[in-house]
C-alpha cells in the first residue's frame, strides 16, 4: 500500500518553504528524494501540482487544492493520535489562525485572548487585524471575523453578534462647529468616510415616522480603511464619523464620543460572524474558540 500521508507531508513540506532543499532539511531526507517523491504524486495524479524553476517553486492552481486538502489531513492525523493517546479526550491544541476587522479584534478578540489561553493552554493564538477581504482558505486561516453577508458559499459561518451604524463626534468639536440636527445639516460639517472599494459616499437615514430609508451624501477631507481609524480621527475632533456602535460603546459611557441624529438612525443591523472553512470534523482548537466566542460575546 502506497503511504500516502508520507506523500502529503512531504508536498506540504515543500509547499511551505518554496524550496527541495529546504523540505529535505525538514523532513531530513535528500533533495533528489523529494523531487522524486513529489513527481511521483504528479505521475499519479496526471497533472502538474509545482511549476519548477531555476531559482523558485510555484503552486499551479491543483497543486494549491492539493497542498489545502493534504494540510487539513495531516492536521486530523495528528489530532486524531493526540486524542487516542489522550484516552479519547477531544482537547483543544495546535495553531489557531485567526483574522479579525481591527475595531473588533481591538475591542474583543485581545481582551478576552488571556482567558481564552488560559482555559486552553496547549493552543497557540496567531491573531490578524485588518479590514481587508481575505481569502480564508487560500491564506489558510481558521476562523475569520466579519461583518455583513456571508459571500463565499464554500464557507460556513456563526453568529456573534448583532450592532447597528451610529453618528458620533466629539463634544469639542460639536461645540466649535454646532451639532447637526437633521442628516441635511451634515452638509457643513467634515464627515470621515472610508475608503473601502465597495464603500460609498452616502450615509442612511430614516426620518421619524417614516418607513422609506434615504441616503445623504457626505463629504470631508479624510478617507480610511477602517472603523478603528475612524474613532481615533473622531476623538481628536476631526471630524464626524458613522461606524459600528460596538466600537464606541466604551467612549459614549466615558463621554469623550457622543451619538448624534438618533432620531434618524436607518434601522440597519450588522451582524458579526465567525467564517470558517466548512468540515465534517471541525478541529477541536477551532470550534473551542468560536464557541468561546459566542459565549463570552
Amino acid at each position: 500500500m502506497d503511504n500516502r500521508a508520507g506523500e502529503m507531508e512531504v508536498f506540504v513540506a515543500v509547499s511551505e518553504t518554496r524550496s527541495f532543499s529546504a523540505a529535505a532539511r525538514r523532513l531530513k531526507l535528500s533533495p533528489s528524494a523529494v523531487s522524486k517523491l513529489v513527481t511521483r504524486i504528479e505521475d499519479r495524479l496526471g497533472t502538474r501540482l509545482l511549476v519548477r524553476s531555476t531559482r523558485t517553486l510555484q503552486l499551479t492552481p491543483e497543486g494549491e487544492v492539493y497542498f489545502q486538502r493534504a494540510q487539513r489531513i495531516l492536521g486530523d492525523i495528528a489530532e486524531t493520535e493526540h486524542v487516542v493517546a489522550a484516552g479519547g479526550r477531544m482537547a483543544p491544541r495546535g495553531l489557531l489562525r485567526v483574522n479579525a476587522a481591527v475595531g473588533f479584534g481591538e475591542r474583543y478578540i485581545m481582551p478576552l485572548a488571556p482567558e481564552f489561553l488560559a482555559r486552553y493552554p496547549e493552543v497557540q493564538l496567531d491573531l490578524t487585524l485588518t479590514d481587508s477581504m481575505i481569502d480564508v482558505v487560500g491564506e489558510r486561516t481558521d476562523v475569520a471575523i466579519r461583518t455583513g453577508p456571508l459571500r463565499d458559499s464554500s464557507l460556513k459561518a456563526r453568529k456573534l453578534m448583532e450592532t447597528r451604524p451610529v453618528v458620533i463626534a466629539t463634544p469639542a468639536y460639536l461645540e466649535k462647529y454646532g451639532i447637526p440636527q437633521t442628516p441635511d445639516d451634515l452638509d457643513g460639517h467634515n464627515c470621515v468616510r472610508f475608503n473601502f472599494r465597495r464603500s460609498v459616499d452616502e450615509w442612511a437615514f430614516r426620518a421619524p415616522g417614516q418607513s422609506q430609508i434615504a441616503h445623504r451624501t457626505v463629504s470631508g477631507n479624510m478617507q480610511v480603511s477602517s472603523g478603528s481609524i475612524v474613532r481615533q480621527l473622531c476623538l481628536a475632533s476631526v471630524g464626524i464619523g458613522r461606524i459600528g456602535r460596538f466600537h464606541v460603546e466604551p467612549d459614549f459611557e466615558a463621554g469623550t464620543l457622543v451619538p448624534l441624529l438618533e432620531d434618524y438612525q436607518s434601522g440597519e443591523i450588522e451582524t458579526v460572524y465567525a467564517v470558517y472553512a466548512g468540515h465534517e470534523h471541525l478541529a477541536a482548537r477551532i470550534r473551542a474558540f468560536i464557541d468561546f466566542l459566542a459565549e463570552r460575546m
